[in-house]
């Protein structure tokens, strides 16, 4: 990516408060969550301020601004939608027509964000221009089924109805929809950072591949002979097939990061076109209630399968809000920062968090790289840990613990308590992170060291708010 990101960017493609369309003032969705380069998609669009124009921004580094235009379409024209429909789980589809069609022949592969613009007001709708390999490369994984979870366009999303109780929840979503508040709100805060760090990095042994959750659902072998894979900050939704997927490239030497926290937390499910999301969140709802793949939270009866087996951890608290305290100053992938132990970074902890348990699924040879006490309201104080543990095939996983450190990547002020000194020293472990993830199977140069005995962590849950662990 080092030739696309010396091409010059802009910071055009950032649409400020006062000039945000409305949901009902203008709003897209596309037909499909990626594409590959020189296919086609096509975008649907709602627009009561006229006239549409479409501009494609590519997500990177480029200098710093964030981000380079591609393309651009004529002005389109574009009317109010009728409301779409809703079924009886409370899933929300658009029936709306194809406004356009966009052919994405001569677009580099990567995160894209659509900025529609009618009547001096924008919005987003985000698309990936997957990767044809990923093999010898990096891979950079945009969570279409979190985005999706999280969608409250037209009232409901997996966690709350139009009176914002989770009572009246949909029990499925669907991918024909736009997106709420900006259009693309997770992608902004939890993948922009670590796209913006990895696109930075001028290495030659820097290659980068993209692909969505949803294609890791539905492709077994995706992932051959990929380097690394990288979750973002907020990957919380997986379906069975996405997880043994990743497993599988795992045990065949592929690197995992973690760049965030609450990561494979519900088990959901995919149509077979991937446009519907479902997740119950109760057994006794889902007409599959006693299926491996029932979609409750990975840790819950009747299959049981936690996530720490995968992750290294179990996901903790929220909401949670500190800073990040070093344990093991000596960890390779601090190289750089100068950190020593108890060293404190302001803010790199927050909103959800992950912690590591001497439990059943943990890795027996799980390395603490930090341990960073968390207080809460109302229950004991935690903590939020960043892991790191390798697997016999010689692959390395490592886990930040921490939604947070997405926002450090995006620089100092990102968080309130972000200050130039945290932001640096995330950005310094990430790069680190990357590069030797590129050079192959971190475990072979760096087996982890195992220490999690020393931290005193207990043993039951009890201090988060991420609930009890099942036995299977």
């Amino acid at each position: 990516m080092r030739a696309e990101n010396a091409r010059p960017g802009t910071t055009a493609w950032r649409i400020d408060t006062a000039h945000q369309a409305s949901e009902t003032e203008l709003a897209g969705y596309t037909s499909t969550a990626s594409v590959l380069p020189g296919e086609s998609f096509g975008l649907h669009l709602s627009s009561a301020l006229g006239a549409v124009t479409v501009r494609a921004y590519r997500l990177g580094h480029y200098a710093g601004t964030g981000a380079r235009e591609i393309w651009s379409s004529r002005a389109v024209p574009a009317t109010r939608q009728p409301a779409p429909a809703e079924d009886a789980l409370h899933t929300v589809r658009c029936a709306w027509p194809e406004t356009l069609r966009i052919d994405t022949s001569g677009w580099p592969e990567g995160s894209y964000l659509l900025r529609l613009e009618a009547g001096g007001r924008a919005r987003y709708v985000p698309i990936v221009v997957r990767s044809r390999t990923t093999a010898g490369r990096l891979v950079i994984v945009s969570a279409v089924t979190c985005h999706q979870a999280y969608n409250q366009w037209g009232g409901y999303s997996l966690y709350k109805g139009p009176d914002r109780s989770f009572a009246t929840r949909a029990s499925a979503v669907s991918f024909d929809r736009p997106y709420d508040k900006n259009g693309a709100p997770l992608v902004l805060t939890h993948e922009q950072g670590p796209i913006f760090v990895a696109e930075g990095l001028h290495r030659p042994d820097l290659d980068l591949a993209y692909v969505t959750s949803w294609d890791l659902h539905r492709d077994p072998g995706l992932l051959a002979g990929a380097r690394g894979l990288v979750s973002p900050g907020h990957d919380e939704y997986w379906t069975v097939p996405m997880r043994r997927h990743v497993e599988a490239a795992r045990d065949a030497g592929t690197n995992l990061a973690f760049l965030g926290a609450n990561a494979l937390y519900w088990r959901a499910r995919l149509s077979p076109d991937g446009r519907l999301l479902t997740c119950y969140k109760d057994a006794s709802l889902d007409p599959q209630h006693s299926s491996p793949e029932t979609t409750v939270q990975w840790r819950q009866s009747p299959h049981p399968d936690p996530e720490n087996s995968l992750t290294g951890m179990l996901y903790e608290a929220f909401p949670a809000e500190a800073d990040l305290v070093v344990h093991d100053p000596g960890f390779f992938l601090l190289a750089g920062t100068g950190a020593k132990k108890g060293e404190r970074y302001a803010g790199l902890v927050a909103t959800e968090i992950d912690r590591a348990y001497p439990v059943a699924g943990t890795p027996a040879n799980l390395q603490v790289v930090a341990h960073s006490p968390v207080p809460q309201f109302q229950k004991p104080d935690t903590h939020s840990d960043m892991t790191y543990y390798t697997a016999p095939s010689g692959a390395g996983v490592f886990a930040v613990g921490t939604m947070a450190w997405a926002a450090g990547l995006r620089g100092a002020h990102a968080r309130p308590r972000i200050d130039e000194r945290a932001a640096t020293f995330a950005r310094t472990v990430t790069a680190n992170l990357l590069h030797a993830m590129a050079e192959g199977p971190m475990g072979r140069a760096h087996p982890a060291r195992a220490n999690l005995e020393g931290i005193g962590a207990p043993s039951r849950t009890a201090t988060g708010t991420g609930g009890p662990v099942a036995r299977a």
